[in-house]
């Protein structure tokens, strides 16, 4: 069997893509630009090279999918924090891709947490955070996951975050008041545990770890927090002021939701903003803004922390197949960003439809697997479709590197199908097309003020799609 090697996309990626060019891996279609997934290294012709987000990296090594991997030391510690015997060998530190896990609460003013009061975390990274929070011994705490944007949620929706940052700075840029460091990291080259002992690695080991520079990696250095105790803002969660809070999604939305809300006769200052600002002005009284990702939108409106918000419908879908009476709907169709969702497999596999890919399961005795990012979605499917014994793979982006090695199946979005096309996947089956929404929670409001506010901003978004 071939080695095996995960790369990272995202923060990592061109350091990653100097290093191994530094190797003389000569890797082709690996840098900043690229939305492919198989690179390819005339050094190592056998080499079977796959690119993923970086937090599936660990996993695919635990899992044995991959012999070797680099990816930063917050995810491999985040995997170890709740699988302490996972198959992960830290290798070798690759001494780039330096940063800080803070735990940091909302600035000043600041109360301390003295009586049991419920501290509610949110992070990326879940298991860190209830690490963190055992080991400071709070008695009462609620971590609540998100894709990102941690920083957002306090004081409103949070007391308190786990999130990474490279300085203090950064994380006063944020608004963030720092209540410990939690961990130090950087890039690290990973190895399967049984890879390690059974397999040669040497020659691909040493490629990389001849680049690095003969220095000894400084100890971190000090930063005076002074804070090494568990404080908190005063949580405006109670507060009852018939403030509409509006969440508006980050990322590639964000051109299209300006130019809707222009339409709308609705001005934001600063969005997309080009200093990271995730609190834009809204010129609508009595209306708040947050940017926040599109995926944890339903869930953070079903709670009550956002009384509108404009997500996709294939997130909001998600969401109601784990919670289908989840008190959350779509308001409003805003017809941006058309995409479809669909059932991928290999050009390789000789199934057109449903019913081959039944055919196909029904042949083999393994676990038929199911990669995701819409996992709820991707399993209602399986169950849909009587796809037999399956297994659902999440996936935080990247999917179309898991076909065919480590996923039999893909639930992907897709615009033009180009992306597919280029990876030799191929479309089976569309579930359904999927469009910008404004979704808002299905119970009654209570204040009238807030009523009339929130009727309001559906009058006129609605009439900016009609012009549309």
């Amino acid at each position: 069997m071939p080695i095996k090697i995960a790369l990272p996309k995202g923060r990592l990626l061109r350091k990653t893509a100097a290093m191994l060019h530094k190797a003389d891996w000569a890797l082709n279609e690996y840098h900043s630009e690229m939305g492919f997934y198989r690179p390819e290294s005339p050094k190592f012709p056998d080499l079977l090279i796959r690119v993923f987000h970086e937090k599936d990296i660990p996993i695919q090594i635990a899992m044995g999918n991959y012999d070797l991997g680099i990816c930063c030391l917050d995810w491999i510690e985040e995997l170890l924090t709740k699988y302490p015997s996972s198959d992960v060998v830290k290798v070798k530190d690759l001494l780039y891709g330096e940063g800080k896990l803070y735990a940091a609460s909302a600035s000043s003013p600041v109360e301390l947490l003295r009586n049991g009061t419920l501290v509610h975390i949110a992070s990326e990274y879940p298991n860190l955070a209830e690490a963190f929070a055992l080991k400071k011994r709070l008695s009462r705490f609620s971590v609540f996951p998100v894709w990102g944007a941690a920083e957002v949620y306090p004081p409103e929706n949070a007391d308190m975050v786990l999130l990474s940052a490279g300085t203090l700075a950064e994380l006063a840029a944020c608004g963030m008041v720092p209540v410990s460091r939690v961990l130090d990291f950087s890039a690290f080259l990973i190895a399967n545990r049984n890879s390690w002992e059974s397999k040669n690695l040497d020659k691909i080991v040493t490629s990389i770890c001849d680049t690095l520079p003969e220095v000894e990696k400084r100890a971190p250095e000090k930063e005076e927090i002074n804070r090494d105790r568990i404080v908190a803002r005063f949580s405006a969660r109670e507060a009852a002021d018939g403030t509409v809070r509006l969440a508006l999604p980050d990322g590639h939305q964000q051109q299209q939701t300006v130019e809707l809300l222009n339409r709308a006769g609705i001005k934001i200052d600063d969005y997309p903003s080009e200093t990271g600002n995730r609190r834009p002005k809204i010129d609508i009284d009595g209306v708040s803004v947050k940017v926040i990702r599109p995926q944890d939108m339903p869930l953070q409106v079903a709670n009550r922390n956002f009384d509108l918000a404009i997500t996709g419908r294939d997130w909001l879908t998600d969401h109601l197949a784990q919670f289908p009476s989840s008190p959350v709907k779509e308001v409003l169709d805003l017809k941006l960003r058309k995409v479809r969702l669909v059932a991928v497999v290999s050009q390789e596999l000789s199934v057109n439809d449903t019913g081959g890919l039944r055919q196909f399961i029904a042949a083999r005795e393994e676990p038929f697997r199911l990669a995701s990012e819409y996992v709820n979605i991707a399993d209602k499917y399986a169950r849909d479709k009587h796809l037999g014994h399956y297994r659902v793979i999440p996936t935080w982006g990247a999917t179309e590197a898991f076909l065919p090695e480590d996923a039999d199946l893909l639930i992907e979005n897709t615009e033009t199908g180009r992306t597919i096309a280029r990876h030799n996947l191929k479309i089976i089956d569309t579930l359904f097309e999927s469009t910008a929404c404004l979704i808002g929670g299905t119970g009654a409001v209570v204040d009238p003020a807030k009523g009339r506010r929130i009727e309001a901003i559906v009058k006129r978004l609605r009439s900016a799609v009609g012009d549309a």
